[in-house]
């Protein structure tokens, strides 16, 4: 199987550890969320290739844009349950949506190798093939 491990990240933005991941056999994809003024075709209806077809998501856009809320309540409701979420937030932000990032890993500092570690293990994990 193919995995890769989606990153939703600001633009300009480099996933952490990305070797890491690779050397864990994991292709890493990188997405940076809708263009100022234009849509995420998750939330418009077209739905998402790269997120739908994710083993595992590292989400790091910004939860206080409502745009970005949306997508990460559309991952969290319409995803297969077994792809594990870590969801990186600003100072704030968890207790500002608990809602929004509940049942979800919630990190307060960007992710490290243990993190990646810790999200291949659910990946892995979830594999059918397991």
């Amino acid at each position: 199987m193919d995995d890769y491990i989606l990153f939703d990240i600001p633009e300009g933005s480099d996933p952490p550890d990305r070797k890491f991941l690779e050397q864990l056999g994991h292709r890493v994809m990188v997405c940076t969320g809708p263009a100022p003024g234009t849509m995420c075709p998750i939330l418009d209806g077209r739905g998402c290739e790269l997120a739908e077809g994710a083993r595992g998501i590292v989400f790091e856009l910004d939860l206080d844009r409502p745009q970005h809320q949306a997508i990460l309540r559309t991952y969290k409701e319409s995803l297969r349950s077994d792809v594990p979420i870590r969801v990186v937030v600003r100072p704030g932000q968890a207790e500002k949506y608990p809602d929004l990032v509940r049942g979800l890993k919630v990190l307060t500092h960007d992710p490290v190798a243990g993190d990646l570690d810790a999200l291949e293990a659910e990946v892995v994990a979830s594999r059918p093939d397991q």
